[in-house]
């Protein structure tokens, strides 16, 4: 069943791809060169791969969060907004809390966790004790929380002067690798004679990455090795049997949404203490969270396959970006190669009625060898 599903995720990919070069030969560009300036902006410098990293770790942390919720039979619609309220929570603390370097980044993450779990749970609250179905409150919730968000950088003290935006965080809650050390003299010096590890570290690499990957661990362990993950599966699969067997079912809705949102929380702390540094003001959703949903179905809902399926995804709209400046073809193009890939995976028996086909094909030309 597993390497089943690689193999359609795998031709959902293909067949994406090649959606895509129809496109690009439709509105008159070369496939060829344009998948190799998509593939010269990801690989070509180190810089370009650290962008690459840096734009799908909040993705490889929203897709996990939608992944918990679909292993649990919920839908997670609200990554956006726990994604929202925990990069908030974490840029006040921040820039209010005077900690030592090592705990104020801890806290920082903590805090924005423990808020992305409160919006997460709220939902499943509502879906335990009312039935309210989470897809309804979670839709609303992502608009009450960029509402919410901006109201709170519009705060006097909070909002930085002449910017649409919030006042940045102490360099003490930076999770920044070498943050300090690029910016003083010796670091500078370095640097400028070693270009690979210039480029490399000219963006704001930090520990985001590593911590979306132990989150992915952990989650897999729990839901796999752990009561509690056998529990939630449980519900998931099938409430009443679950219920049968003991299981406390609305307790179980509302820990699994938490946990979501703590997880999504997660991804909009890191994404603020280790690259924006601030919280700015949104006129609309940043897409971190619905770019969650796409990464979790690619993946399976395996928190360990949205690692690869996010840096797939980051490397397309990564790439992709490269697009117009270089031959002048639309970004949009990456969209509805994705939107394609995405279609073809949620769509299984498809692929799998292609995959038969094939094999009936292969089948009467062997018979008529004979």
């Amino acid at each position: 069943m597993k390497q089943n599903r690689f193999v359609i995720t795998v031709i959902s990919i293909i067949l994406g791809l090649i959606v895509g070069a129809i496109v690009l030969s439709i509105a008159g560009y070369n496939p060829r060169v344009a998948y190799g300036v998509m593939l010269r902006g990801v690989f070509s410098n180190p810089k370009y791969i650290s962008w690459t990293i840096i734009r799908s770790t909040p993705l490889i942390l929203t897709g996990i969060s939608v992944a918990f919720a679909f292993k649990t039979g919920l839908f997670n619609i609200g990554a956006e907004g726990q994604f929202i309220i925990g990069s908030l929570v974490a840029t006040l603390v921040g820039y209010f809390f005077h900690l030592p370097p090592i705990i104020h980044p801890i806290v920082a993450i903590l805090a924005g966790c423990f808020a992305g779990a409160i919006w997460g749970g709220i939902a499943g609250l509502l879906k335990s004790k009312f039935g309210i179905n989470e897809v309804i409150t979670t839709i609303m919730l992502n608009w009450t929380a960029l509402y919410f968000s901006n109201f709170v950088v519009f705060w006097e003290p909070f909002k930085r002067l002449n910017r649409d935006a919030s006042e940045r965080i102490l360099d003490t809650a930076s999770i920044q690798i070498l943050g300090q050390w690029k910016t003083s003299e010796a670091g500078k010096a370095f640097l400028k004679s070693n270009s690979f590890l210039r480029d490399l570290l000219n963006p704001p690499v930090n520990f985001g990455f590593i911590i979306a990957i132990l989150v992915a661990i952990l989650i897999w362990h729990i839901l796999k090795n752990t009561t509690l993950g056998y529990q939630l599966r449980a519900v998931g699969y099938n409430r009443d049997a679950a219920e049968y067997g003991g299981i406390n079912i609305n307790r179980n809705i509302i820990l699994s949404m938490a946990i979501a949102g703590a997880i999504s929380g997660l991804a909009g702390a890191t994404q603020v203490l280790g690259v924006s540094k601030e919280t700015a003001i949104l006129a609309t959703m940043e897409g971190y969270g619905f770019d969650g949903i796409a990464v979790s179905l690619i993946a399976a809902s395996n928190p360990l396959g949205c690692i690869p399926a996010a840096l797939l995804f980051g490397g397309l709209k990564y790439g992709g970006s490269k697009l117009q400046p270089t031959i002048g073809a639309p970004i949009e193009v990456i969209n509805i190669t994705i939107g394609v890939i995405i279609l073809f995976v949620a769509m299984p028996k498809l692929i799998e009625l292609i995959i038969s086909m094939k094999g009936r094909k292969r089948g009467v030309k062997i018979e008529d060898s004979k």
